[in-house]
């Protein structure tokens, strides 16, 4: 029998990794040939170690980690849909950091350092296409490629080299479409931060996907706060009821890889064992559906996953021209989210898949910004189209008044709701450290180890 048929078995105190089993045991019912890299599996930091409150709180460490982090990693700065074209720009910051993304070349993306060599006036602070990077307070103005193109009254500037008067750049890398900066001008290229990833998804490329929205959203928590809530699904019972019925949260698969790179797969189509009982395969359909009424046909041999993926599988080909009569369910349903570090989250698979970003809001450290990306299959054939706007949702609104966000409007407002309450709590906390779960928040402790590892460097 199938694991989605027999349903969640009951877990003894020794059994930390049976999500892994679990899983595992549900691709090994797949009829596809199953993607190598779902089988790459890497339990690890399963130590019962917890974390030091002050860590989401502190000045000093908030200090710490704009001196040693966020000054020296890679950090998705945007996708390259959002600057198609030679001269479109975009401004990304955090921390003290701000640049200026832009396209010089129809192959060249720069970063520059948004600040005029002159005194120090920001250059850019909304996007747009641009045909040159001018100072508003004086005139100074630079060509795309940073070089000087004008200094207003340069008579009064004769001690300005013109020829080395240049805007100082940023690194800048890409992948899957997505475009990295590091303000480190001594850091290791990008690929070393990426480490496996790329492998990783060689089966659900990233670039042949476009971005139909982002939207971006000040919350009232440490950006690690934020962070955590999505690298372990410990919190589903509690905080996303109503997908009990549809996700096997309590048994999802953790894996850790290199410092950087972790990752999680919540099976769907398979009722979480929180609810108690096993629903059967017409339930959990209908609930997939959203709907108690639909008719449902479960065929001998069949069950909720199998036709839950072929009901995707001909809705996706539809809708992009392309052939996935070859892709397992596992690709076509299952919540397969990977981490970066310090702060990327893109979603594998081939259905709708996100991408989440985290960062301090300035120096802040009870507040953070959050960009969610919403990235569909490019169809056969066709060019990635440009980006949509950026929603900016002010303090008054929720994430349900982007309706870009569908349905996962509520899921997101869901985890909002709990972010300042934790801050809240930590703050108040009189413990030395906080206590995980030794396997479902494993990722947790694997990302404030990398953490550690950046913070301790001189």
């Amino acid at each position: 029998m199938s694991a989605a048929e027999t349903g969640p078995r009951p877990a003894g105190p020794e059994d930390v990794a049976r999500g892994e089993r679990f899983y595992q045991q549900l691709l090994d019912d797949e009829v596809r040939e199953v993607p190598v890299s779902l089988r790459a599996t890497s339990a690890g930091h399963l130590e019962p170690v917890g974390i030091a409150p002050s860590r989401y709180f502190d000045a000093e460490f908030h200090r710490r980690e704009v001196e040693r982090v966020w000054g020296r990693t890679w950090q998705m700065a945007c996708r390259e849909e959002q600057i198609p074209e030679v001269g479109d720009s975009l401004v990304y910051e955090v921390a003290d950091w701000s640049l200026i993304v832009v396209r010089t070349a129809p192959q060249e993306i720069r970063a520059f350092h948004n600040s005029c060599l002159h005194r120090g006036t920001q250059l850019r602070t909304r996007p747009g296409r641009v045909t040159g990077l001018r100072c508003p307070y004086h005139g100074f103005t630079w060509n795309l490629d940073g070089t000087l193109r004008e200094i207003p009254c340069a008579w009064d500037f004769p001690h300005v080299d013109e020829e080395s008067f240049c805007l100082p750049q940023a690194q800048v890398g890409t992948w899957g479409g997505f475009v990295f900066v590091n303000v480190d001008e001594q850091a290791t290229p990008l690929e070393d931060q990426l480490e496996d990833l790329p492998w990783h998804f060689a089966q659900w490329p990233l670039e042949e996907r476009y971005l139909t929205a982002h939207i971006v959203r000040t919350m009232p928590c440490n950006w690690k706060v934020a962070l955590e809530a999505f690298i372990e699904a410990y919190h589903t019972m509690a905080v996303h009821p109503q997908l009990l019925p549809t996700a096997a949260d309590s048994l999802t698969e953790y894996d850790v890889y290199g410092p950087h790179v972790s990752r999680m797969i919540t099976a769907v189509g398979v009722n979480s064992e929180h609810l108690g009982r096993r629903l059967d395969d017409v339930e959990i359909v209908r609930a997939m559906l959203g709907s108690k009424d639909a008719e449902v046909t479960i065929e001998p041999g069949s069950n909720a996953r199998k036709v839950l993926g072929e009901r995707v599988r001909a809705s996706l080909t539809a809708r992009t021209g392309r052939d996935h009569s070859n892709v397992t369910d596992a690709e076509l349903l299952d919540g397969i989210e990977y981490f970066l570090f310090p702060n990327f989250m893109p979603w594998a698979g081939f259905l709708t898949s996100f991408a989440y970003r985290f960062r301090p809001d300035g120096h802040d450290p009870d507040s953070c910004v959050i960009d969610i990306m919403v990235l569909e299959p490019v169809p056969d054939g066709g060019d990635r189209p440009a980006a949509p706007a950026t929603r900016y949702i002010g303090p008054d609104e929720s994430w349900s008044d982007a309706p870009e966000l569908g349905i996962f409007g509520r899921v997101f407002n869901q985890d909002g709701s709990t972010f300042g309450r934790v801050q809240r709590g930590l703050r108040a906390s009189v413990r030395p450290s906080t206590t995980l779960g030794r396997y479902q928040e494993s990722r947790i402790r694997h990302f404030h180890a990398t953490l550690d590892a950046y913070l301790d460097r001189a």
